[in-house]
């Protein structure tokens, strides 16, 4: 595939911060570890990664200003564009040696995310995204997956853990798509759920609350390989505030179906103080 200037750029500072993830993640036991929050890490290996790929990333574009998971916002002087960067999406992954997840970028303009990727070097997977581009892994063509009924269905899906997420409602939302389709899958790293999404490795995937870096360069991807992306209501979907269903166009209409009906029975689960599905 021909790519951009942007979207080489973006690939090389990539692949250059998953080089040094796979370096520590040969040593994760030794790695220091801080706690940000209840089940929320942090290691050296995101800081590196992040000083990494806002080294590469200001070296060509010095005026663009970041929005990044460690470092939080920094702002430049051209308000038009702006990285959005996940040095090590899957933290939790990584430090118990599970080989899923990645680095992801994606490049805002005017509000709008115009191209992405997502890099697992532990796989090394590479999947690459521009506004009217298409959607590839490796340099090969992605689609979403063609599959139209849900028992045939694989779904990708967020859980929300300790103090993080509103269980209960969960609770319902999994009990809604449990019955309905093939299978669930919970893998913590959500840019490389939507990766396979895009790839027609999952037919679908929802979640609550992510983050702008957590998703960005999922949608793009998820988007341009022909998928749909909302809200988990069908409504317009707003990366910043990240609550997101997507999948086929089919596919998508089902699922967001599901999980409005979940959350019409939470509300009057609610209404009557009634017991939650689980507990």
């Amino acid at each position: 595939m021909a790519r951009s200037a942007l979207l080489n750029v973006m690939t090389q500072a990539a692949m250059k911060a998953g080089r040094s993830l796979i370096r520590d993640f040969g040593e994760v036991q030794n790695l220091q570890v801080s706690v940000k929050g209840p089940a929320d890490f942090v290691s050296n290996a995101d800081h590196r990664a992040e000083e990494i790929v806002f080294k590469e990333l200001s070296r060509v574009r010095p005026d663009w200003g970041f929005l990044m998971e460690e470092r939080g916002e920094v702002e430049g002087k051209d308000p038009q564009h702006r990285w959005i960067v996940d040095p090590l999406d899957g933290t939790t992954n990584f430090l118990h040696g599970i080989p899923n997840f990645a680095v992801s970028i994606a490049l805002e303009r005017d509000g709008q995310i115009v191209a992405g990727v997502i890099f697992n070097p532990a796989q090394d997977e590479l999947f690459v995204a521009e506004k009217g581009g298409g959607a590839y892994v490796n340099d090969r063509r992605i689609r979403v997956s063609a599959r139209t009924r849900l028992p045939e269905c694989l779904f990708g899906t967020g859980t929300p853990f300790l103090g993080h997420g509103d269980h209960a409602g969960y609770l319902y939302e999994l009990r809604q798509v449990i019955a309905e389709s093939a299978g669930i899958r919970r893998m913590g790293a959500a840019s490389l759920d939507l990766a396979y999404v895009a790839a027609g490795r999952l037919d679908g995937f929802w979640e609550k609350s992510l983050r702008p870096w957590d998703l960005a360069a999922g949608v793009i991807l998820v988007r341009e390989a022909g998928g749909f992306v909302t809200d988990m209501t069908g409504g317009k979907f707003d990366h910043m505030i990240g609550d997101i269903a997507c999948g086929n166009e089919q596919i998508h209409k089902a699922l967001t179906g599901l999980l409005s009906e979940a959350g019409r029975k939470r509300a009057a689960a609610r209404a009557a103080d009634g017991p939650v599905p689980g507990s």
